[in-house]
């Protein structure tokens, strides 16, 4: 037992020291992200593109849930969400459908802004069954909504918020989410456990906004390149 909790406090002063910071890993996922989005808009038979692109999901619901709990205003943090999700859309289905408006699939930014929600929902309930009862009602949303990742994504975000003291049990399942969907490439997703176990607890640099923007930003750029070139 002893031996257990050395090398865990010896992992914990590693990671402090040498480890990543939310700013580090807001690159990691957006440069991940935007390789996935160039794979699926321009190579749809490159795969490879695809894999890398699995990483950045995960991540981004890991700060999501960095944010949230260390976020002065939660309504502010959702009515930021919300309104790049509006502003995203148009986009997002423009790069990805080739329509001003598809109504059958909705941004991601629309998951992290139901995952908010959820998380306010959950830190004010004290009993498991109705912590569950939340969960399945937010994931239903994202289902109903037909938000990217879907009800999936909202049980990530659960993950990632009940288990957040727990870094091992958190990682691990974490990692085990990337394998619901069969047959799928998510799979590859797992890896991002990495880095996040990597995380430091610090900030580093600033970048409030940028993700935010630079989000309908490339996905509008993408489509006017492939509009160009077709």
């Amino acid at each position: 037992m002893q031996a257990g909790k050395k090398m865990g406090t010896n992992w914990t002063e590693v990671v402090k020291r040498k480890g990543l910071t939310s700013y580090q890993l807001k690159w990691l996922a957006i440069v991940t992200m935007v390789i996935d989005h160039v794979g699926a808009v321009f190579f749809p038979g490159v795969w490879a593109l695809r894999y890398v692109g699995r990483i950045s999901f995960p991540i981004f619901c890991f700060l999501l849930v960095e944010g949230f709990v260390h976020t002065r205003d939660v309504r502010k943090y959702m009515i930021r969400l919300g309104g790049f999700a509006l502003v995203s859309e148009v986009p997002y289905d423009l790069a990805f459908y080739g329509k001003v408006v598809e109504l059958d699939h909705q941004n991601v930014f629309f998951t992290l802004l139901l995952g908010v929600a959820l998380m306010e929902l959950l830190k004010y309930s004290k009993e498991l069954p109705l912590k569950a009862v939340e969960i399945l009602l937010v994931m239903a949303s994202a289902d109903l909504l037909r938000t990217d990742y879907s009800f999936k994504g909202i049980l990530l975000i659960a993950l990632f918020y009940l288990l957040r003291e727990n870094l091992w049990i958190k990682t691990v399942c974490g990692a085990l989410w990337n394998f619901l969907w069969n047959g799928s490439i998510q799979g590859y997703g797992a890896l991002a456990m990495i880095p996040i176990a990597l995380y430091n607890g610090e900030r580093g640099k600033s970048m409030k906004y940028f993700f935010y923007m630079f989000y309908p930003a490339h996905l509008l750029v993408l489509f006017l390149v492939y509009s160009a070139a077709a």
